[in-house]
């Protein structure tokens, strides 16, 4: 049904973007329509993720799309990112994050704090997909609070020893490369590139995941995993690092959401036509007219905040707050849209045959990761109160 798909824009957001958006986009929308549509279900019922997308993942652009073309990106603008990112989760929230961790948080962090040497070895063949990477900062003991994490690095001679785990790492089990956050001998958080096949790490699998299913998900564990010093990115200190990361990723999740919500109403919409009851299509009954009136509203919505961050973004004026509120507001918005598409189909609105049970269980984990619901909130408030509730 997927395949299907027309795209909504009550609101002619498109006159505001450039000729590069709307090529991107028809060109992103257009291969997940042919390759991700037509199998994402099964491998989603299966808990699988086909990991052969990261080709065309590289192909299409999506990795890094904002990042110098030199250095494995696209050369877009940070709009051209976030559409890139709406086209891919409207296949799949698994899929996109496949790409925003390939890109925000492997290949952002490198190209930022990365040495000269390191960008060089790492980032080209990240952009083309030939290397997978993970990023590791979320502990079994430690998520909304990243600050207290308990992996070390201390030194050992000439070299240093990684010690401690990571949880709920996307790609981890099929990553070439993690990029991972640890406090050494000064209590300073450090980024660390530690490659497989090192001694001492190891990426277990997690199983048993109701949402997120094409998506791969592990742990990272390090038992005195021996580093060198040229695996240390020399160009961060402190929570700055991983946090700048997040809100690159969490930007691009402000616009891919939208991209489950427009799949969810557009299902919604073409259903609510064709299915008829009482002897006449339930779309021309008011309670159906009321929901998907509403849908498109949200959505719109999502859609002006999602440009106007943009254009902030692009204009170097974009703040980490800002983005938080764009992603708890977009995320729930979808959420609520999935829910209430689910509704108009009715029984048919958990069946396999149609994408929104899949895109309801997937954003249950969205509005959970790169910072919980209720984080966003408070730092939304910490923003405009100047008060901090975390302390």
């Amino acid at each position: 049904m997927s395949g299907r798909f027309t795209s909504h824009d009550y609101f002619q957001i498109d006159d505001l973007l450039s000729d590069d958006h709307l090529l991107a986009r028809a060109a992103v929308r257009d291969w997940v329509t042919q390759q991700v549509s037509p199998i994402i279900e099964d491998y989603s019922n299966r808990a699988e993720c086909p990991t052969h997308l990261f080709k065309g993942l590289a192909e299409i652009g999506a990795f890094g799309p904002s990042l110098p073309v030199e250095y494995g990106g696209g050369g877009m603008d940070e709009i051209g990112y976030g559409i890139i990112m709406q086209e891919l989760e409207r296949g799949d929230s698994g899929v996109r994050s496949m790409a925003s961790v390939q890109g925000s948080l492997v290949m952002y962090p490198i190209f930022k704090y990365g040495s000269e040497a390191q960008k060089q070895k790492y980032l080209p063949a990240l952009g083309s997909g030939s290397l997978v990477g993970c990023f590791g900062l979320t502990e079994p003991d430690h998520g909304s609070d990243p600050a207290a994490m308990e992996t070390s690095i201390v030194k050992d001679g000439d070299a240093y020893l990684l010690h401690g785990s990571k949880m709920w790492i996307t790609n981890a089990p099929i990553a070439d490369v993690a990029v991972v956050w640890a406090k050494d001998e000064r209590n300073k958080v450090v980024g660390i590139l530690v490659e497989r096949g090192t001694a001492g790490f190891s990426t277990p699998e997690i199983k048993g995941k109701w949402s997120l299913r094409a998506s791969i998900t592990g742990e990272l564990v390090f038992e005195d995993v021996r580093i060198a010093k040229d695996q240390i990115l020399p160009g961060v200190k402190g929570m700055k690092g991983p946090l700048s990361c997040l809100s690159k990723a969490r930007y691009g999740i402000a616009w891919g959401a939208i991209g489950a919500a427009l799949d969810c109403y557009d299902t919604a919409l073409r259903y609510s036509l064709a299915r008829k009851q009482f002897d006449r299509p339930i779309a021309g009954f008011q309670l159906t007219q009321k929901k998907l009136a509403e849908m498109i509203t949200e959505i719109t919505k999502a859609q002006l905040i999602a440009w106007r961050l943009g254009t902030l973004a692009n204009a170097g004026k974009m703040t980490p707050a800002q983005i938080s509120l764009a992603k708890r507001n977009n995320v729930l918005m979808a959420l609520q849209v999935a829910r209430e598409a689910r509704q108009i189909l009715g029984g048919m609105g958990i069946m396999q045959d149609y994408p929104i049970m899949r895109h309801l269980m997937n954003l249950e984990t969205v509005i959970t990761y790169e910072g919980t619901h209720d984080i966003h909130l408070l730092i939304t408030g910490h923003d405009i109160t100047g008060i901090s509730a975390f302390s």
